[in-house]
């Protein structure tokens, strides 16, 4: 029945001028979104079921009306407070320093009063800036101006969610927890994403603008020898989600950006993963671009931008029985950034790549990120991701893709 309303939605859509952004729905055959019932969020909604808000309250408000229901943002919603509203527990950064310094306390897990008091103060943190998402939803932002900061919209075990038309800025974690196992100097996690999809199936994440916005990554202090990491990712699919697209949205300035998969047990996600990345800008973006377990995920015509040889780690993660299908994305390097880093293999063994191109300085050439791994690594990366995507509303070739993404990418340039 929904399948039904797609083509219908869709025809009333292209036959009128000026559509209803919130009652516009992933078109037939865009991306693994438009599997089976396709993605038609609420457009179905009934009048009483659309709401407009500017407040982080109204959009808690309407989050928990009834569905089908459609969602506009008006102008910016800051959803967090200061980090001094959530303390409890006698927690201080200055005080979690001098406890759990390597130097004195070792390379075990943090424990004691001050973990609990770090973990209290974040449990207050989550319950005020992570808002869940339910069926049958449209999140859309009206005009150019819609913003939500300080939030993570949390699309969990839902079904039937169109998020687009959204600035989302500085998801930043008050209290992030060190780490002193995570890679061979310990790292410091922080907890929220702008989105993350956990559970969830046909979800259609659209021109959307991430951004870290006064807050990036790179201005954070260095503690343990070690950055303060303060953000997650920017888009995360994980736990079993499945059938989604993202397209035309702008990812700039950030470090943890698309993770596909959180983890190498394939109980709930093998056969699932299922996503469609196309017509994205990652413009100085470092890594996850995006990093892929078990999924098979169609990346194509996306544009990349990468200047800073000492901050870039890598744009395609191969991860554990990933099957990515990369194809006419478009590079931009600087002249120190190895081509060869463009993919990192995360005990994934063989991914297909095909028609890109690499612009160093002036000069675009054809690039096989394949043959560039292989001759810098061992073992060798196979070149057959074992399928061939056919939910795709056309490939444009890699010479159209930088002007049309630089363009028409992110939040305000929805048709």
């Amino acid at each position: 029945m929904r399948s039904m309303l797609v083509f219908a939605l869709t025809a009333g859509i292209l036959a009128g001028p000026g559509p209803d952004p919130g009652r516009q729905v992933l078109g037939p055959g865009d991306g693994w979104g438009s599997h089976g019932a396709g993605t038609t969020g609420g457009s179905a909604a009934p009048a009483a079921n659309v709401h407009t808000v500017s407040t982080r309250d109204q959009l808690v408000a309407a989050l928990s009306a009834p569905s089908p229901k459609i969602i506009k943002i008006r102008g910016t919603i800051d959803g967090n407070l200061p980090c001094s509203s959530y303390t409890t527990g006698g927690y201080s950064l200055d005080a979690y320093l001098q406890a759990y310094d390597p130097a004195t306390w070792g390379r075990v897990d943090p424990s004691g009063p001050l973990e609990e008091a770090r973990a209290a103060s974040a449990a207050r943190q989550t319950a005020h800036i992570k808002l869940k998402v339910g069926s049958n939803t449209t999140i859309v932002g009206e005009g150019r101006t819609a913003r939500i900061k300080g939030v993570n919209l949390h699309v969990d075990k839902a079904d039937n969610v169109i998020i687009r038309n959204i600035t989302f800025e500085d998801a930043h974690d008050c209290f992030p927890q060190w780490d002193p196992l995570d890679g061979a100097e310990g790292n410091w996690n922080s907890l929220y994403d702008n989105i993350s999809l956990t559970g969830s199936t046909h979800v259609w994440v659209d021109h959307n603008t991430f951004t870290d916005g006064a807050n990036p990554d790179s201005a954070q202090p260095v503690y343990f020898g070690r950055p303060w990491q303060v953000h997650d990712g920017q888009l995360d699919i994980t736990s079993g989600s499945d059938l989604v697209t993202a397209s035309w949205n702008r990812f700039t300035g950030h470090d943890k950006t698309m993770l596909i998969g959180s983890t190498n047990n394939p109980s709930q996600d093998l056969g699932k993963l299922r996503v469609t990345v196309h017509h994205n800008h990652f413009e100085n973006t470092l890594q996850r671009l995006p990093r892929v377990r078990f999924g098979q995920v169609h990346v194509y015509n996306n544009y990349y931008e990468v200047y800073d040889p000492a901050s870039f780690v890598y744009a395609l993660g191969v991860g554990v029985q990933s099957q990515i299908y990369s194809e006419n994305n478009f590079y931009r390097l600087g002249r120190g950034v190895d081509p060869a880093k463009i993919l990192y293999n995360w005990g994934g063994t063989t991914l297909t790549a095909r028609g890109d191109l690499l612009r160093v300085g002036g000069t675009v050439t054809p690039f096989d990120p394949i043959a560039a791994y292989n001759a810098a690594n061992d073992p060798d990366l196979g070149a057959d991701a074992g399928w061939t995507p056919t939910l795709h509303t056309g490939v444009d070739p890699a010479s159209k893709v930088h002007k049309d993404v630089s363009r028409h990418a992110g939040a305000g340039e929805i048709a």
